[in-house]
């Protein structure tokens, strides 16, 4: 009996309290806000390809993730702002704090690694800045870079400790970025690699060196250039 009467006066109390604006209610927990159906997607993604930072902002962690890939191609919203040279909505990415730097396309391309396959420096800086990492399994931004003969890009990658003879996935080959300089006739590029260190001894999983490679593609002078720094 005298519990029930003290958990009436309790209620009294609370409710005395309350009306007298002493006691604040709880606010309920944010709504997590609903997945996007694909009408909102494909104005999203629409957004993003077509460099329209201003519905992309209005969009990005409100409606849509940030790392949301896209349903056509698997890119995330980063990535594909990377590839399709929309440097406005590349900067809204950039500056949204729930942005992953890591997050990857469906064939495994980070936002660093388009960029260097796109050489286009400034975006790699930016991505740098912010901290995307240089290094992972497999391939990296400097497989891509050495491919393509970015000699200004390998040396800002090796700055940032890119690891020089890292191979790229053994399905794929095992390819180390000298291995892709040297197959695509770079030769600028193969010597900046091995003046950096890369061992031109090294093999695919065919058990083809760089020099092997180059042969095998015809690209002679960059065979021979391997060749004479390895004297």
């Amino acid at each position: 009996m005298i519990r029930k009467r003290r958990v009436l006066l309790q209620g009294m109390l609370f409710a005395l309290c309350a009306g007298a604006g002493l006691v604040h209610a709880v606010p309920a927990a944010a709504a997590t806000p609903a997945a996007p159906d694909g009408r909102q997607l494909t104005a999203f993604f629409r957004a993003v390809q077509f460099d329209d930072a201003k519905t992309v902002n209005a969009m990005i962690g409100s409606v849509v993730n940030a790392n949301q890939p896209n349903p056509l191609g698997g890119e995330p919203g980063l990535v594909l702002a990377v590839r399709e040279d929309a440097l406005r909505v590349v900067e809204a990415f950039l500056a949204h704090p729930g942005t992953d730097l890591e997050a990857k396309a469906a064939n495994g391309n980070t936002a660093l690694m388009m960029a260097a396959f796109k050489r286009n420096r400034p975006v790699i800086e930016a991505l740098l800045a912010k901290g995307a990492k240089v290094n992972q399994p497999g391939w990296t931004a400097l497989h891509y870079a050495a491919a393509a003969g970015d000699n200004e890009i390998v040396a800002l990658l090796l700055k940032h400790g890119a690891k020089i003879d890292q191979a790229s996935p053994l399905k794929s080959g095992a390819y180390t970025p000298l291995m892709m300089a040297a197959r695509e006739g770079k030769d600028d590029t193969a010597l900046l690699l091995m003046q950096h260190g890369a061992k031109p001894s090294l093999k695919n999983s065919e058990g083809l060196t760089p020099e092997q490679l180059a042969d095998r593609a015809g690209k002679t002078r960059v065979a021979q250039a391997i060749r004479n720094a390895s004297r």
